[in-house]
């Protein structure tokens, strides 16, 4: 396939992403836009007129006064007062449009950046397991910049010379049809290198921007990596790696770059090929008194040609900004357009409250007591149903990929207030589990019931909210300690959150820190040790009052003197919920009321820890050999 083939589609694509970046900035700026537009084409008349001036001067004044002497100046003051008035006009509307520019692009990328969040928002957990955060990052910064630069440099630049072009190609044909011919014919010349020019640098500006995005990914894993960058002097290899990928976006840089770089000074170059030509051809025309030419007409057109040929440079020079504009719009509306968490869900989780006959109504105020609202739809009834954490999964199969199946045939149940542990090696399916329950991923096959309703029914930020999560990575926010606290629930109180801390045991060792419960936690918590972060993130789950728990390895990376404190929290949090404990230390899952021991995605043994180690099974392996106290 040739080149201009292969360069149309690209040419395609990159129009209509700059449309639907114009389309966007005119939803939320129309009528200041049409103002820019007005202002654009009042400077460029202003322009015009300034270019067509030198006619006036010379034919009316200089040549009447070398002919014949004559000295009548009288009109030049009034001339030379409109061309002032004229030219500050232009001069305030150009002010004006580039101060209303500044308004529109900051303020577009204002709405851009809120949408692109609220679209992240929305996102399955599935999409950030399989994109590079760095890589996200680099769409909220780098491609995002290049709109910005789009906005409010490139659009009412080309607009200007779009505008400017026609006034004065307007004025050329009114004032010499044969002088504008070479124009014209130059100008031809000047586009059809833009052209070229754009579609060969337009492929790889893509390329550039990926290439970006993956620079600031590995930057961005190295950053949190770099204890164990360190620990195993991997420092030598980094810098390798790094290299690698920084090479490859210098090369796509450079192959950007190589011909847009090259586009201005062609042009230019052209352009005055083409002003030279208009004076040669003007002068000829003038000496031998053709075609109505006169001095003023040549100097007049040698301006206007100027005037004409370098808002196609000019334009040649904002290609490159453009092309790579059209490359961040891509990156930017293929997160836009990803497909949002869907929701089908119609249960709700409601405030309620209890009549002396154990009925349920619903409550317009907190009353500590939750219930379902279930609307059936074809009997045209609503009931309620206790809140109380019971868990049944029947027969479920799940699979990352249609095409692989990691789950096979679990089926269980957790009794409310039931502790439920799942044990096994690494990979075995535990936290995939869990995270089914939470639907952050949906079954294959199968049902899973909570409160003996099917979890598809239910909406899903109802399902989350009664279900607390305490992980073994965990994640506090720049802010107080009582702000990662009370995330947990942000309409809970101080005394909400101190109560929820006491439970957790993190109450003694917050009131030790420099500020108490106001000392400011920044980097993930980095000033706090893993155990202290980990009590964090309990009393955020205590705080919540979920009737279900789900702890993943919450222990795993705390030595063991900090894992009773923590444990402790742990079963002061757990009692009386419904409890998914995922744990590698089988001391921890011993008072279990179900251990399942799960293998390569199916439950293989359940059972109490005396009946399983009664079995003398894969449980009797795992704790007598290689996780033994």
């Amino acid at each position: 396939m040739s080149e201009k083939k292969q360069g149309r589609p690209e040419v395609s694509i990159a129009s209509k992403l700059i449309r639907r970046v114009i389309g966007y900035m005119l939803h939320y700026y129309k009528y200041p836009f049409i103002l820019v537009v007005v202002c654009i084409l009042i400077t460029a008349i202003a322009t015009v007129v300034g270019a067509t001036f030198p006619q006036t001067l010379v034919d009316d004044y200089i040549v009447p006064m070398l002919s014949s002497g004559s000295r009548d100046f009288s009109g030049l003051a009034r001339d030379l007062i409109q061309l002032a008035c004229v030219m500050g006009v232009g001069v305030i509307t150009a002010f004006t449009y580039n101060r209303i520019m500044v308004n529109v692009s900051q303020g577009t990328m204002l709405h851009l950046r809120d949408d692109l969040f609220a679209r992240m928002e929305a996102l399955p957990i599935k999409y950030f397991d399989t994109h590079a955060h760095g890589d996200i990052m680099s769409v909220y910064t780098n491609d995002v910049d290049t709109l910005r630069q789009l906005l409010s440099q490139s659009i009412p630049q080309i607009i200007n010379s779009i505008i400017t072009m026609t006034a004065t190609l307007v004025t050329m044909i009114l004032l010499n049809p044969a002088l504008t011919v070479i124009s014209i014919l130059t100008a031809l010349v000047m586009l059809k290198v833009t052209a070229t020019f754009s579609r060969l640098s337009g492929k790889y500006y893509i390329r550039q921007q990926i290439d970006l995005g993956a620079v600031d990914g590995f930057i961005e894993e190295m950053l949190d990596g770099q204890k164990v960058v360190k620990v195993f002097c991997h420092e030598e290899a980094a810098m390798a790696d790094f290299h690698k990928v920084n090479e490859e976006l210098r090369n796509s840089a450079n192959k950007a770059n190589r011909y847009a770089n090259l586009l201005m000074p062609v042009n230019a170059n052209i352009g005055w090929i083409s002003y030279a030509l208009v004076a040669i051809v003007g002068a000829i025309l003038g000496i031998n008194e053709l075609a109505g030419v006169t001095v003023g007409t040549v100097i007049t057109f040698v301006g206007l040609n100027r005037s004409f040929t370098n808002p196609i440079t000019q334009v040649s020079q904002q290609i490159n900004f453009v092309v790579n504009a059209a490359a961040g719009a891509q990156r930017v509306f293929d997160l836009m357009d990803q497909e949002p968490e869907v929701d089908e869900g119609y249960v709700e989780l409601v405030n309620a409250k209890e009549d002396e006959n154990g009925q349920l109504t619903e409550s317009p105020t907190r009353t500590n007591l939750w219930a379902w609202k279930h609307p059936h739809k074809a009997e045209g009834t609503v009931t309620y149903t206790k809140l109380e954490g019971g868990v049944v999964m029947d027969d479920v199969d799940f699979g990352y990929n249609d095409d692989k199946i990691v789950l096979h045939n679990i089926s269980l149940y957790a009794k409310p207030g039931q502790k439920i542990a799942f044990v096994g090696a690494t990979g075995a399916g535990k936290t995939t589990i869990t995270n089914l329950i939470n639907r952050f991923y949906d079954i294959a096959d199968g049902k899973i019931r909570y409160d003996g309703i099917n979890i598809n029914k239910i909406k899903k930020p109802d399902l989350r909210r009664s279900l607390g999560m305490v992980l073994q990575d965990t994640h506090l926010f720049t802010g107080t300690v009582m702000d990662n606290i009370r995330y947990g629930k942000l309409d809970a109180t101080d005394e909400d959150c101190i109560k929820a801390a006491k439970l957790a045991n993190a109450d003694g060792f917050i009131r030790r820190l420099p500020d108490g419960y106001n000392t400011m936690l920044t980097g993930d918590g980095s000033n706090l040790s893993q155990g202290q972060r980990q009590l964090l993130a309990i009393a955020r789950a205590a705080v919540a009052d979920p009737p279900a728990l789900i702890l993943d390895e919450a222990t795993s990376s705390i030595d063991t003197r900090t894992e009773k404190l923590v444990q402790d929290g742990m079963d002061a949090l757990m009692k009386g919920r419904t409890t998914f404990v995922i744990a590698h230390r089988l001391s921890t899952v011993k008072n279990s009321d179900c251990i399942m021991v799960m293998e390569q995605g199916r439950i293989i043994e359940r059972g109490t820890h005396d009946e399983l180690i009664a079995t003398k099974g894969k449980y009797y392996q795992l704790y007598t050999g290689n996780f033994a106290d």
